[in-house]
């Protein structure tokens, strides 16, 4: 064996580990996320908790619901999309753009959990407790109950857990994390991989909820190892313009409830606001009697929202039509959009068309084809589809509108927004009961829904 400190090769996407370097990582078949690193050296398990007594094992009637009761953050939209609250000794990861909100969300978070008497700790790498008053200072007044540390050696941060014990502790952010026993530099796969192994276990062993800040590639994903979302309870995304005022929280993973809710907020100078009406907010600024504009429903988890389909067909001037999808599936474009053409005899093969869900939200539910498919026959003919006309449902390769789940929550949320038309799938009809002041209407193929238009 040569001598020397040994080094291996992770891959930056899935964390898969190899003695050489590799053009392609087997694991996630990713090219060039090779990176050498120092291989971590023989010990106590990879960041084992020392000192932690051997567990023993006890029947399932001895586990006591009790002790995992939820601690509510007083944020409605974070508690729905979390399930109903922070469950004790869980371990939550935040990743979204830079700028997006994550740490304002964060100190809102700590600022109510403080406030209701529990001990919070806030450790930051990456701002100094100046710049973390400052912040708060827009959000409000804190509770002394509010501890802030300004550290990001894992060993010290450790400690500090273990003397402190709080009800939560925030990690801002785990990029910035790094154990000295591991000689790469921090946010490296060793570094996060070890650290979140650390954080795992002070969670599960001490029973202390511990929320941890990632930060995102340019493809959204958090950066570092792809076991980083393995390894923790729930990962949340915030989706949307930083630019803008919205802001979304979707649930991608979550071990303690539902992985398809949303939580909407909406960005003000004293921090993230929740908006209660999310249908309301998305369809604010709708432009009336337009072509190519008509609103569809999708369900969130147990939330109807209400969203704007926009559409803009028109003839090519080159060779090859363009498509483009913004918050949609692009192929599922294309294929909508072959549909209308074999179907419907809608010649749009040397058209461009641009789809937009407006709002900034992206919706990968097939309930939406019926929408994109009328927007962009009513952007082909130029015929505006009544405002007060809403259109949800999936289309299949014959042109057939094929059912969709809790129909009976859409129509009711649009008959609340005022809308006096529904058009959905056939099948459906039945399962909706009759709202005063609205229409149902029911299809049983995309033509059917056309020629309504």
């Amino acid at each position: 064996m040569a001598k020397g400190r040994a080094t291996v090769f992770f891959c930056q996407s899935c964390g898969y580990e190899s003695s050489k370097w590799l053009g392609q990582c087997p694991g996630c078949k990713e090219w060039n996320t090779m990176v050498e690193e120092p291989a971590a050296g023989k010990g106590n398990g990879g960041g084992s908790v020392s000192g932690k007594r051997a567990a023993e094992p006890v029947s399932l009637k001895q586990v006591d619901l009790s002790e995992g009761e939820r601690m509510t953050t007083h944020i409605a939209e974070l508690d729905r999309v979390l399930g109903g609250g922070i469950v004790p000794g869980s371990l939550t990861l935040v990743g979204g753009d830079p700028g997006i909100g994550k740490s304002t969300l964060l100190l809102q978070v700590c600022r109510h959990m403080a406030s209701d008497g529990h001990k919070i700790l806030y450790i930051s790498g990456e701002e100094s407790l100046q710049q973390i008053k400052m912040r708060a200072n827009r959000i409000g007044s804190f509770s002394d109950q509010l501890l802030l540390l300004c550290e990001t050696n894992l060993e010290t941060v450790e400690q500090t857990i273990r003397k402190q014990l709080p009800a939560l502790a925030v990690i801002d952010s785990i990029q910035t994390m790094y154990r000295e026993e591991i000689s790469s530099a921090p946010g490296s796969v060793s570094q996060v991989r070890e650290s979140t192994n650390v954080l795992m276990q002070l969670a599960k062993g001490l029973g202390i909820s511990i929320m941890i800040v990632g930060h995102v590639t340019k493809e959204g994903t958090v950066a570092g190892p792809r076991v980083l979302e393995h390894m923790v309870d729930t990962v949340l995304y915030f989706e949307g313009d930083r630019h803008a005022s919205y802001r979304i929280l979707r649930g991608v993973k979550n071990r303690f409830g539902s992985t398809n809710e949303i939580g909407v907020f909406e960005m003000k100078e004293e921090g993230l606001a929740e908006v209660e009406n999310a249908s309301e907010f998305m369809l604010n600024g709708k432009p009336e009697g337009a072509s190519g504009s008509v609103v569809s429903c999708s369900m969130e988890g147990t939330r109807p929202i209400l969203l704007e389909i926009q559409a803009l067909v028109c003839h090519s001037n080159f060779g090859i039509p363009r498509r483009q999808a913004t918050g949609m599936d692009l192929n599922r474009l294309n294929l909508l959009m072959a549909v209308l053409e074999k179907r419907l005899n809608l010649q749009m093969s040397d058209c461009d068309a641009y789809v937009n869900l407006a709002g900034g939200i992206r919706i990968a539910e097939p309930a939406i084809d019926l929408g994109v498919a009328m927007a962009a026959a009513s952007s082909f003919k130029n015929r505006p589809i009544d405002d007060r006309t809403i259109v949800f449902g999936e289309i299949g390769l014959s042109g057939e509108v094929r059912g969709v789940s809790q129909a009976s929550q859409r129509a009711a949320e649009a008959a609340k927004l005022g809308f006096t038309t529904c058009i959905l799938p056939a099948v459906n009809v039945g399962q909706v009961k009759v709202k005063e002041g609205i229409q149902i209407i029911g299809v049983k193929t995309v033509r059917d829904a056309i020629d309504l238009i």
